[in-house]
């Protein structure tokens, strides 16, 4: 076991930078022995892939798989810095944590820290400490916990005798990350303890990373040495941890109720009864995670520091899981959760603090946690799991008929028009037995060597990086000991290499499933991918070859290295009855621009082949033999799309124009500096919105003016000349921010939020004010103030603008408002007179008007921008600024929208800010246009009734 000891702590160090920091580590590390010269670039190519920055003043720099070779012998040594080290992203670093490792010895260090970080914070701690033996006191402060949740509990399993029983716990701690692959090894099955009752006990330190008790139970009662075996414990052992436990334990077998446990029906009656963790009986709410990069360390401390705010318990984990979950103030433990993009998070909060902190937990998720965020593709609910290895098609599935219209997922956009190739899964057979447990091993490696090499060459095939990405976590899965260490108990039992390796990948991919969450379900697709490959390769079966003329495949999950050995030239499309749009074949398909529809049902399995097939991967729909007249509707409208969208990207650095002469401007919205010079790449005439709530939500403080004038000056230079329009912090109420405590509001929508709380808190509004100013140097800059409702809040804030630019004057300054809240557009003849300007945020103004949260889960579709009402609205907002000569700009979502463009020019809208993405095709809109025509089409439009209607109007006439 590896230990931590004084010597190996250098007290007092001193950096100017992470570089300095990390050369001086790796400067330890060589002179203690533990790594070789060369040891540095490992170390510096680890921080250029993602910060090893764990949180509370610790970081954990250590090597990339590149430079084991370098390391001599597993170690770490540890650098405190009282005075700090940037690490970047404004986290300071107290004490660096070098790691040298060939294996997973340093794992047992990883998970004391992982203890030791809690909800309380260390950083001053370590910078304060002045000896190493305090240090290690402060790291190994916590206490080790031992792992009993709903997640360690399998009952009525299908095994025949203790060594399978033994063996699905193992897995079960395996997958816990309680144990490592050695652990079963070390299992002493002979040394089992009968408890009474039909309990028995298995236990062993060996191979632990961290403690852990699993309990299973066989399906059928077993008999072991002529006694009954109805459960059985299997403890990952270190220390004291379980101690509570077994007393617990020994006091229900004192009192007769042994067979509470192993007659129990679900797992959260074993968990009590142990006293062992469960989820709380708390409000909950449930979000998916959109960012790119799952919850690293970034977002996870902006959630950290906002459920700190909240005063009561908070605790996440992943949707659908029988976890307890951790806890939502711990900016390590929400390290530990491991959340990906695409996965969803349930929040459970103390019913005292719930309806204040779930929404605002929702919405900063949705948000991106301080960074910008793509939007997760709409699903339906969590797909059925897909088949196992021996798929065949459910003959009991409905029949398609000749132009019947199917609704599916939309997996990978474009429309796909040609005959269905079914594809029928391969038939295999293969001996369940074998004698020769050696023989059956090489076989299986050979196996395995031979898929790990056509892998290979499927990687080196690919010009996307998403496919190699893919099918190189594909060569991992294969390389697993894990996978082969189960493997080998198979065998050991007599099983044949196929029927052992059938059985390993199908209890794990059941595994994946059995956890209920969409994406952890769709990535067992991703070990079924494998292990057809592998049996394939067992018993010699060659893969069915797709025809030379195109067509849809069809299938009831297509696997990933189904869609990447595709004849790209020939395929049409892609179509499967289950799976959904996060699904690696999705992900690959939409890489390699193939239209695909997934989860269309298991009536497409029973498909003729070569029935004809017309999909459209936008919106989702199937059509069995289309008539002549909608294939050539399809293939026209492919046609047009793809045209549109070419011709829109030639000229989208050209202004937009209408038919008869009428310019708009079409800016950007951005969430990030650094998105301004694509933004200008795109076609971008200047920034309509830059919110700047990233740049506070991205601190653990208000950052102070150099910080702001930083990233404000990125976007003016990359403007280069174009005009800027910045929203002051718009943040409180539905948003807020850890370092700016509010009390609880029944309606935050309704409560202190944009520029009520920028008057609140006037040393935090100068700030930014004064960043502004000095970024601006003689750049077209615009200053406007979000939610405004009234004049005194208006002539609040102009107030401290006008007394700065005594000191600071500005060349080329306007200041303005967001028209958000409905009293600003009724009182827009009287503000007119005063603001610069006037731009219109109408996804607020309709949520204001309407009275519907646009969050809102069944209300939402029904807050549409298109509601006459809205647009009555921005229609007196757009007379009363033209009235007094200022321009007025929309920088809601309904800019963007095909069906909107029109009434926004008609109604005399002078800016028009959109995502960077859709700037092209808009501006595409507007040259499509006749001025004349849209006003008249706008008057015509306030006098409909309702958005429905106004949709249907636009349609018809434009």
């Amino acid at each position: 076991m590896l230990e931590l000891l004084p010597p190996h702590i250098r007290m007092h160090q001193s950096a100017p930078d992470k570089a300095a920091a990390l050369t001086l580590l790796a400067e330890v590390l060589v002179a203690d022995g533990l790594v070789a010269e060369g040891y540095l670039d490992g170390l510096k190519a680890r921080e250029a892939q993602g910060s090893t920055y764990l949180g509370q003043g610790l970081a954990i720099p250590h090597g990339t798989p590149d430079t084991r070779e370098l390391v001599l012998d597993t170690g770490v040594r540890l650098l405190q810095f009282p005075d700090g080290v940037d690490w970047g992203e404004g986290q300071r670093v107290y004490l660096a944590i070098g790691i040298a490792a060939r294996s997973d010895e340093h794992l047992q260090v990883l998970q004391m820290l992982t203890r030791a970080l809690g909800e309380a914070d260390l950083s001053q701690a370590l910078q304060e400490a002045e000896s190493p033996e305090a240090i290690l006191a402060l790291l190994k402060g916590a206490p080790q916990e031992l792992a009993l949740d709903s997640q360690l509990i399998g009952l009525g399993l299908p095994v025949e005798d203790l060594d399978e029983l033994a063996w699905q716990g193992v897995r079960l701690l395996r997958r816990a990350e309680c144990v490592g692959a050695g652990f079963a090894a070390q299992l002493p099955l002979d040394q089992a303890l009968p408890l009474g009752d039909g309990l028995w006990w298995l236990s062993s330190d060996r191979g632990v990373l961290r403690p852990g008790l699993a309990f299973v139970t066989p399906r059928q009662p077993l008999i072991l040495d002529g006694q009954p075996l109805t459960g059985l414990f299997c403890l990952a052992s270190i220390g004291e941890a379980h101690r509570q436990m077994l007393e617990r334990l020994c006091d229900l077998l004192i009192e007769g109720r042994g067979s509470e446990l192993s007659q129990a029906s679900t797992s959260r009656q074993v968990v009590e009864a142990l006293g062992g963790e469960t989820a709380p009986e708390w409000p909950a709410a449930r979000v998916p995670l959109a960012n790119a990069h799952g919850l690293h360390a970034r977002p996870a401390k902006a959630l950290a520091e906002l459920a700190q705010s909240f005063d009561g318990q908070i605790r996440v984990r992943l949707a659908d899981s029988d976890s307890p979950g951790v806890s939502a103030r711990s900016m390590s433990k929400l390290l530990v959760l491991g959340a990906q993009r695409g996965q969803v998070l349930e929040f459970l909060a103390e019913p005292q603090i719930a309806a204040d902190a779930l929404p605002a937990l929702v919405e900063a998720v949705r948000a991106g946690l301080g960074e910008a965020v793509d939007p997760l593709p709409e699903e339906p609910g969590l797909e059925q799991p897909a088949a196992s290895l021996p798929l065949q098609a459910d003959s009991s599935a409905p029949q398609l008929q000749h132009g019947d219209k199917l609704q599916a997922v939309p997996a990978s956009p474009g429309i796909a028009l040609g005959p269905a190739l079914v594809r029928i899964p391969m038939s295999m057979d293969y001996p369940e037995r074998a004698e020769s447990p050696g023989h059956e091993l090489q076989r299986l490696d050979a196996a395995l060597d031979e898929v790990v090499a056509d892998i290979g060459v499927l990687i080196g095939q690919s010009q996307v990086q998403s496919v190699q990405d893919i099918f190189t976590t594909h060569q991992a899965m294969l390389r697993d000991p894990s996978l082969r260490e189960d493997v080998q108990a198979q065998l050991a039992g007599g099983a044949s290499a196929e029927a052992a390796w059938v059985e390993v990948i199908e209890s794990a991919a059941r595994q994946q499933e059995s956890l209920h969450d969409k994406l952890l379900a769709e990535r067992a697709a991703d070990l079924r991918d494998i292990g057809r490959r592998v049996l394939a390769s067992l018993t010699g079966v060659e893969a069915q070859q797709a025809p030379d003329e195109p067509y849809i495949l069809v299938m009831d999950e297509v696997a990933p290295s189904d869609v990447a050995s595709l004849n790209h030239q020939r395929v049409a499309g892609i179509l499967t009855a289950r799976g959904g749009a996060t699904a690696h074949s999705a992900i690959i398909a939409r890489a390699l621009g193939i239209p695909a529809l997934v989860g269309a049902g298991d009536a497409v399995l029973s498909l003729a082949q070569g029935t004809l097939l017309l999909l459209d991967g936008e919106r989702g729909e199937l059509q069995v033999s289309p008539s002549p007249a909608d294939r050539e509707q399809a293939l026209r409208a492919r046609e047009q799309r793809q045209a549109r969208q070419r011709d829109a990207d030639a000229r989208r650095l050209e202004p937009a124009v209408t038919r008869d002469g009428h310019a708009v401007e079409v800016a950007a919205n951005l969430g990030d500096a650094g998105e301004a010079l694509q933004a200008v790449e795109l076609g971008a005439e200047g920034v309509g919105l830059l919110r700047t709530e990233l740049v506070f939500m991205s601190h653990a403080q208000a950052p102070g003016q150099a910080t702001q004038e930083t990233e404000y000056r990125r976007v003016l230079d990359a403007l280069d000349g174009r005009p800027l329009v910045v929203r002051t912090l718009d943040v409180g109420g539905d948003k807020p921010l850890a370092y700016l405590p509010m009390p609880a509001e029944e309606n935050p929508f309704l409560g202190v939020r944009g520029i009520r709380l920028s008057l609140q808190r006037p040393d935090i509004f100068e700030v930014q004010l004064r960043a502004l100013l000095a970024s601006a140097q003689d750049r077209p800059l615009r200053i406007m103030f979000p939610m405004v409702g009234g004049m005194e809040e208006w002539r609040m804030a102009r107030a401290m603008v006008d007394r700065l630019l005594l000191e600071m004057p500005v060349a080329d300054l306007q200041v303005g408002i967001m028209v958000e809240v409905p009293s600003a557009a009724l009182i827009a003849p009287v503000l007119a007179r005063e603001v610069d300007f006037f731009s219109i945020g109408t996804n607020d103004l309709t949520q204001y008007t309407l009275a519907i949260d646009r969050g809102h889960p069944t209300l939402s579709g029904q807050a549409d921008g298109l509601h006459p009402a809205v647009l009555r609205l921005i229609d007196m907002t757009v007379r009363a600024a033209h009235a007094e000569g200022k321009w007025v700009g929309v920088c809601g979502e309904l800019a963007a929208d095909q069906l909107a463009v029109p009434l926004l020019l008609g109604l005399g809208v002078d800016e028009l800010s959109v995502s960077a993405r859709s700037i092209a095709l808009v501006k595409a809109r507007v040259r499509e246009l006749a001025f004349a025509e849209c006003q008249a089409l706008a008057q015509q439009a306030l006098a409909l009734p309702g958005a429905h209607e106004v949709r249907a109007f636009v349609t018809e006439h434009c």
